[in-house]
C-alpha cells in the first residue's frame, strides 16, 4: 500500500484547479443506486470501482452529510487502491425523508440507520469478489457503524471511526436536557420539531464555523449545500436528540462485546462530539481485552470535520487511516 502522496500536504494552493480538474473527471466516473430501506424509505449510494481492486471501503458520513459531499475522500481512497462506496443515510443527502419539513433532521427508531446498513450490505457487498471489505464512517456515521457492528462484528475487515458520536456536546447541563427531551416526548408537536437554538438549515461564514479549519473546503461544501437545495438539513429534531443520546449510551455499555478492529481517530478540538465518551468507549474495549485489536489516535488541533481539515491536519488522518487498514490486507 502506497504512503499518502506529497499532493495531500499542497493541495488547498490549487484546490479550485484540483476540484474542477482531476477531482470533477473523477466524480463524474461514480455510479449511483437506491434501495428500500426500513419502512420501504428510499436510500440512495454512490459507488466507485476499477477491475483492479480487490478491495472495497464503504464510507457512512455524519448528520446532514451527503455522499455529494465525500468526493475527495473518495478519490483519495480510490488512488490507494479501493473501491469505495458512500451511503446516504434516511432523512439527509439524496435518500428519503421523513417529515413534510425537509430541512428536520430526523429518524424514528436509531436502530433503523443500522438496519439500513445492513441492507445496504446485502445489496451492495454480500456475495462480492472483495478479498477485503473495511469501512469509515464520521461522526454519526460512526455511532451508526458501531451499532451495525455489535449485531454483525465480521462484516468489514477492520474499520476507522473519525470523531466518532457516542456523545454530544450540549448547550445546557446534561440533566437539564434530558429534563427537556423527555418532556418533549410526550409532546407530539414538540416531540418531531428542531431542538431548541435550531432551525433550518442557512450557511455559516467560514469565520463562525466550528467544524474546519480549511477555508476551501468549508466553502466547497456550503456551496454543495447552495447549488443542491435538496440536499439541505437543518437543526435536529428533540427525539431524534433523544435517540442520537440513547444510542451513544448504548455503544458504550455494549462496547466491550464489539470485536471488529476498529481505529479511533479524535479531534482534538472537537465542539460538536463529546471526546469523553470516545474515552469511555475504549477504556471499556481495553477491560474487555480488545486492546489488541481497537485504538484511539488524537489528531492535533483537528476540528471536528477531520476529514475536511486543512491540508496538514487531513493528511495526518489520512496517512492514519491507510497505515491502519494495510494491517488487515
Amino acid at each position: 500500500m502506497a504512503s499518502c502522496s506529497l499532493d495531500l500536504l499542497t493541495r488547498e494552493a490549487q484546490f479550485a484547479a484540483f476540484a474542477t480538474g482531476s477531482l470533477l473527471d473523477f466524480w463524474h466516473r461514480r455510479q449511483e443506486g437506491e434501495f428500500n430501506g426500513v419502512d420501504d424509505i428510499p436510500i440512495r449510494y454512490a459507488r466507485f470501482t476499477s477491475p483492479d481492486h480487490d478491495r472495497v471501503i464503504a464510507i457512512f458520513p455524519g448528520r446532514i452529510e451527503s455522499y455529494v459531499k465525500y468526493g475527495e475522500v473518495a478519490y483519495d481512497l480510490f488512488r490507494q487502491g479501493y473501491d469505495v462506496l458512500i451511503l446516504d443515510h434516511r432523512g439527509q443527502g439524496r435518500s428519503g425523508r421523513l417529515l413534510a419539513d425537509r430541512h428536520r433532521g430526523h429518524v424514528e427508531r436509531f436502530s433503523d440507520y443500522s438496519e439500513d446498513v445492513a441492507l445496504f450490505w446485502r445489496h451492495c457487498l454480500a456475495g462480492s469478489d472483495y478479498r477485503r471489505r473495511f469501512a469509515v464512517a464520521h461522526s454519526m456515521g460512526g455511532a451508526i457503524l458501531a451499532q451495525f457492528l455489535l449485531q454483525q462484528p465480521q462484516t468489514f475487515d477492520a474499520a476507522v471511526l473519525c470523531a466518532p458520536m457516542f456523545g454530544i456536546h450540549l448547550p445546557v447541563p446534561r440533566w437539564l436536557a434530558w429534563r427537556i427531551l423527555d418532556w418533549a416526548e410526550r409532546r407530539p408537536a414538540m416531540r418531531d420539531y428542531y431542538a431548541i437554538g435550531t432551525g433550518q438549515w442557512r450557511p455559516l461564514p467560514y469565520s463562525m464555523n466550528v467544524l474546519t479549519h480549511s477555508r476551501e473546503r468549508y466553502r466547497r461544501n456550503v456551496h454543495f449545500y447552495a447549488d443542491y437545495p435538496e440536499l439541505r438539513v437543518g437543526g435536529p429534531t428533540y427525539h431524534w436528540l433523544r435517540e442520537a443520546l440513547l444510542a451513544g449510551q448504548r455503544i458504550i455499555a455494549d462496547a466491550a462485546d464489539l470485536s471488529t478492529p476498529l481505529l479511533i481517530l479524535q479531534a482534538e478540538d472537537d465542539r460538536v462530539v463529546d471526546n469523553h465518551s470516545q474515552a469511555l468507549f475504549c477504556q471499556a474495549r481495553a477491560r474487555a481485552g480488545h486492546a489488541g485489536i481497537a485504538a484511539l489516535q488524537v489528531i492535533a488541533g483537528a476540528r471536528h470535520e477531520i476529514l475536511f481539515e486543512k491540508d496538514d491536519i487531513r493528511a495526518q488522518a489520512f496517512d492514519a487511516i491507510v497505515h491502519y487498514l494495510s494491517r488487515y490486507h
